[in-house]
């Protein structure tokens, strides 16, 4: 198939009011060999898709790290070229870093965008056999749009890792293996591993899945009990300080996007055989605080994320895994629950909730992934749904009881033609009015942006 004529981008961009008869609609499979198009309405779901990016191999951050500065008015993503930014205004981008740098986050408070002068794994799983290799030293730097200038912000050693920013932008924090065994100068999210998960074996040496062998390798690393420590650099000044030190597998770090104090971060590992979520205080000496304890076997819990307004922490929760979906709502300051009942195929890898927290997304997932959904290869909004006490009776104990809910899914993009070793990590926009997400669902990778509202309403 060879892709329709399509209507100038310019002119389709420039206003997100354009109507449905103005975007064509896609009537069939993607063509693997063809250019994306720069948008169309897909034929599934009847939602409007853009795509951002012009060259193939683009990418979109992580699903929980920044990437829009506190005006709405730009978001930061990587193509081969370097780091762009996109104009939110007019959607159109511009290379604002040349070269072989790895974008880290924008900042909440002033919206420089982050940057390391070396390329290497941030978060996610998506790097390339091989990525537990050592990193060497590098600098952290920091662009602002509004001067088009860069600006060196520290030094990082080797094995040094720096994951994220305080809401006032005087903290990097960032963690690292401390120890001189087979861990010492890799990244410290690394499984470190040298081959395709899908070339692992199972312990009679069966064949396994993609995903199956992703978990042998993350069940090796986790076993080797590396020492660790999580640490913050002052902006300022340049002082390092070690916030929590253990042999656990110290991952996920993410400051509170409104506490500058308040970090959150994850024990790594199967999610079956740890209890992931921790906050500590990096502002006195604290013991890290645990969120979730499992009750189950096989219960997971994981994929954390800020809400925007720092109040609380969101989290992918399965009772047990692969059989039953929520996702859970860790109130930090008063310790209360919510949890949102949701559909097998309305599952995804990750979940996010929009800036005002009245909507949540979630990037789907494939088969051989943990819901092992049938049909589940979207991108779909959720509307969380609040489950009503009977006839207006309350429990005594109610207030102290887990508020529970459900989600009523719409499937905004049709990913059936994704490969999910890449993932989605799908993030709303400022304004709540579009999703951005990364896909190769016409092959080469491109970063991509989704209506919430339906074409023509």
């Amino acid at each position: 198939m060879k892709p329709m004529p399509w209507i100038a981008a310019a002119a389709l961009m420039a206003s997100t009011a354009a109507t449905a008869q103005q975007v064509p609609v896609l009537t069939a499979k993607p063509d693997m060999q063809a250019t994306p198009p720069k948008t169309w309405i897909d034929r599934t779901t009847g939602h409007r898709i853009v795509r951002i990016s012009d060259q193939p191999g683009s990418s979109s951050n992580y699903f929980n790290v920044n990437s829009y500065t506190p005006d709405g008015r730009w978001m930061a993503y990587s193509s081969p070229a370097g780091i762009m930014a996109l104009d939110l205004k007019s959607w159109t981008s511009k290379l604002i870093v040349p070269g072989r740098v790895s974008l880290q986050f924008v900042g909440h408070r002033t919206g420089t965008v982050y940057y390391l002068t070396a390329l290497e794994q941030t978060q996610g799983h998506d790097g390339p056999a091989g990525a537990g290799a050592k990193t060497g030293p590098r600098a952290i730097m920091g662009y602002d749009i509004a001067t088009g200038k860069s600006r060196r912000i520290a030094d990082l050693q080797p094995g040094y890792s720096i994951a994220t920013i305080n809401a006032d932008e005087t903290l990097f924090a960032g963690a690292r293996n401390t120890g001189d065994g087979p861990g010492a100068g890799v990244n410290p999210g690394s499984v470190m591993a040298s081959r395709d998960p899908a070339a692992e074996r199972g312990p009679n040496g069966e064949k396994l899945t993609y995903a199956e062998g992703r978990e042998v390798q993350i069940n090796r690393r986790l076993m080797q009990r590396i020492p660790m420590e999580i640490f913050t650099i002052d902006i300022r000044t340049g002082a390092r300080k070690t916030i929590t030190a253990s042999t656990d597998w110290l991952n996920h770090l993410q400051f509170s996007p409104t506490d500058p104090n308040v970090l959150l971060y994850c024990h790594e590992g199967n999610w079956h055989v740890v209890d992931r979520l921790w906050l500590v205080r990096v502002d006195r000496p604290d013991t890290p605080k645990r969120l979730h304890t499992r009750t189950m076997n096989m219960e997971i819990a994981g994929h954390e994320w800020w809400s925007k307004d720092g109040k609380t922490v969101w989290y992918d929760l399965q009772t047990p895994r692969g059989e039953d979906f929520w996702v859970a709502g860790y109130d930090v300051a008063t310790g209360r629950r919510r949890w949102y009942h949701l559909d097998r195929n309305a599952w995804g890898v990750h979940f996010n909730s929009s800036p005002d927290g009245t909507l949540f997304a979630s990037d789907g997932g494939d088969p051989e992934m943990a819901a092992h959904a049938p049909d589940g290869k979207y991108i779909q909004l959720l509307r969380p749904r609040a489950i009503p006490d009977v006839a207006g009776i309350h429990a005594a104990n109610s207030a102290d009881l887990i508020t529970p809910g459900a989600f009523d899914a719409e499937r905004l993009v049709d990913l059936n033609p994704h490969d999910y070793r890449s993932e989605p990590n799908a993030s709303f926009t400022p304004d709540g009015k579009w999703l951005v997400f990364r896909s190769n669902m016409w092959g080469p990778g491109h970063v991509y942006a989704v209506e919430v509202a339906k074409a023509g309403r």
